[in-house]
């Protein structure tokens, strides 16, 4: 599991501006999760991150968004940890 260090989460319309591991990111909620870019700002603030920052909760809509895949990070699984289809 990765870490982040969250920092300031800003949010202008449909627009999160959000600092993880001191880097600044622009995130266009429409593309993550049009249930967040509608709601109203109350709920937009009201929001909690993991201990491990991995990722963001806003429990007033039950909504979930992983750091990672806000801020485009994809990780490579070893081909010896994934899984096998046995052949029958």
């Amino acid at each position: 599991m990765v870490y982040h260090k969250i920092g300031k989460i800003i949010f202008e319309g449909p627009t999160m501006i959000i600092v993880v591991d001191n880097k600044k990111y622009r995130i266009d909620l429409l593309k993550q999760s049009k249930k967040l870019a509608r709601s109203s700002e109350k709920i937009k603030k009201n929001y909690i991150i993991s201990p491990s920052g991995y990722g963001i909760h806003w429990p007033d809509i039950d909504e979930d968004l992983s750091v990672d895949r806000l801020i485009g990070i994809k990780h490579h699984i070893p081909a010896r940890m994934q899984s096998h289809k046995k052949l029958s």
